[in-house]
């Protein structure tokens, strides 16, 4: 067992005030300049970006055209087993860049089914495939992020699930999340834009990443998809979200200014809008299947059709409050993820690969369409 690291490493911002020149004679107005807040000033002060900066790869390996960084074992980043933690980068030369977040299930004190390992390279599925025709992003640079904690990317603690007196779970996805972001910030230092997207845990974890990418890209303009992992839980019930965020050690991510950013309904449709408050050069894409039944029936063990009818209702919401800057995909099936599968399935007659097409060209024809 290794210690578990508590290296603080927040990011702040120096104040800074200046008082406009004097009034001449015609009574003109002293005016004071401050800094412009910063997005997540928030949670960065609770400690979300505690890990930035800590961790460098122990070993980076090219592999055709994919580098795998890998961090070695210890009390930084670690998979659910205590294995090894890698993720990989593609350097095309271009000035956009794409950071994906794997999924693979969950895992926290009363449920078992996550992912416990990685494998290193970028698979090549759907968007990630530089060799799919009309690949909107299939030039782009692109930093894979693999997923191994089971707890959203967002975890930070060493559980014993179990109560032998023995660690057996390393719950570590925000020191993984930190440092993959280090390497992409080290390797994609200023990137023209950003698209930050996930499926499944990676869509959930896309949430708790967009302050993390925000903070090393303060200007840069990010498209968020969320693929499969919405702000939808079990419905009059936030005791489930916060037994999650317990399990994982993971409520710096939530505000307390937000008192509704997890609802009475159960839903964290209000954090969704918290961020879009917060940061307003970022956009926000969600997708779903109206009755996915991973999400549904398997994580949130509600089934179809309670998914569906809370999924529609919290989606109009959403994009009742930001009409310009979210939109949703929501197909029709009981499937589960998009991105990494079949680009020509459809929702209201849109193909999956048309929708994040129009979004990444910032055409009108981006809206949010359901079967």
């Amino acid at each position: 067992m290794h210690a578990h690291q508590k290296t603080l490493f927040a990011l702040t911002l120096a104040g800074l005030v200046a008082a406009a020149g004097c009034s001449d004679n015609n009574g003109g107005n002293n005016a004071v300049v401050g800094p412009a807040p910063t997005p997540f000033q928030e949670i960065i002060d609770q400690g979300v970006t505690r890990y930035q900066g800590v961790y460098t790869p122990m070993l980076s390996e090219p592999d055709g055209d994919v580098v795998n960084h890998s961090f070695g074992a210890g009390d930084g980043p670690l998979c659910i087993n205590g294995s090894e933690y890698s993720m990989a980068t593609r350097d095309t030369g271009s000035d956009e860049l794409v950071i994906f977040l794997e999924g693979g299930g969950a895992c926290w004190s009363t449920f078992a089914s996550c992912t416990q390992e990685v494998e290193q390279g970028i698979p090549k599925n759907g968007i990630l495939d530089p060799d799919l025709p009309g690949n909107p992003v299939a030039s782009w640079n692109t930093v894979y992020v693999p997923y191994c904690d089971g707890g959203l990317h967002a975890s930070d603690a060493d559980n014993d699930y179990d109560g032998d007196g023995q660690v057996e779970s390393f719950q570590r996805g925000l020191h993984n999340l930190s440092a993959s972001l280090d390497v992409a910030v080290s390797t994609f230092p200023s990137p023209r834009r950003i698209l930050l997207t996930g499926n499944s845990a990676g869509g959930f974890g896309t949430t708790y990443a967009l302050p993390l990418v925000r903070a090393l890209y303060p200007d840069v303009p990010i498209e968020l998809i969320n693929d499969s992992g919405l702000g939808v839980s079990k419905p009059d019930d936030p005791d489930y979200i916060r037994l999650l965020l317990s399990d994982w050690n993971a409520g710096a991510f939530f505000p307390p200014s937000c008192e509704t950013c997890i609802g009475e309904d159960g839903h964290t449709t209000d954090y969704h809008k918290w961020q879009l408050e917060q940061d307003d050069n970022f956009r926000l894409g969600m997708m779903s299947y109206k009755q996915d039944f991973v999400i549904g029936s398997a994580f949130l063990q509600i089934g179809g059709a309670a998914f569906e009818a809370a999924l529609l209702e919290e989606m109009a919401d959403l994009g009742a409050a930001y009409p310009e800057r979210m939109h949703s995909f929501i197909a029709n099936g009981t499937n589960h993820t998009f991105l990494q599968a079949d680009l020509g399935i459809t929702a209201g007659g849109v193909t999956v690969l048309d929708w994040v097409t129009a979004m990444l060209d910032g055409s009108e024809a981006w809206q949010s369409t359901s079967d």
